[in-house]
């Protein structure tokens, strides 16, 4: 217990750490980092990945998604998404997912990390951050994997379009989108 409260001291709650950021400080990493999950001071996500959670009156809190998939692909050049976004559009998508999106240049399909399932798509373009456009353009190129009605939401994508900046969306669809996507949004633009 005397070296894991010496690695103590170099960790910090809510965070999301590799075995190689912790190797500096410990002369027997592998050791140290097993007392620590077995003493349940800090949580072992996938191999070479650990927490050291927050607390609150519930309990543990989990990690910040945002840095457990940065830490998990050493970048930090990644998308991180929901199919529950496009609910925000207004176009008739109303359904709750419990699942996350992650697009990257890394990695694909589905990686649990923790108690966490993350789908990571390797994309080759991808905004910094989830703009209505972009997602607007992500609904059509997914419109086959949510369970929604189809031809209702293409109705109402179309009466959405007109409602929208159309220079940022041309912009969007030339960089995010399918050929399918392509050619239903510039058809109607």
């Amino acid at each position: 217990m005397e070296n894991s409260s010496r690695l103590e001291k170099y960790i910090r709650r809510g965070e999301v750490y590799r075995r190689e950021d912790l190797a500096p400080y410990s002369g027997a990493i592998d050791r140290e980092l097993a007392q620590l999950v077995q003493d349940k001071v800090m949580v072992k996500l996938r191999n070479g990945l650990y927490h050291y959670p927050r607390l609150s009156v519930f309990g543990k809190l989990p990690p910040d998604e945002k840095k457990l998939v940065s830490k998990f692909l050493k970048d930090d050049n990644f998308l991180l998404t929901s199919p529950n976004l496009y609910n925000s559009l207004g176009v008739g998508t109303t359904q709750l997912y419990n699942k996350s999106i992650v697009y990257n240049h890394k990695r694909k399909g589905e990686i649990k990390l923790g108690n966490r399932t993350f789908n990571f798509v390797d994309k080759a373009a991808f905004p910094r951050k989830a703009t209505i456009e972009f997602l607007l353009v992500d609904l059509l190129n997914n419109l086959s994997n949510i369970a929604e009605d189809s031809s209702k939401v293409l109705s109402r994508v179309k009466e959405r379009v007109s409602d929208m900046d159309k220079e940022k969306l041309k912009k969007s669809v030339q960089a995010y989108g399918n050929p399918r996507t392509k050619s239903f949004l510039m058809s109607i633009l």
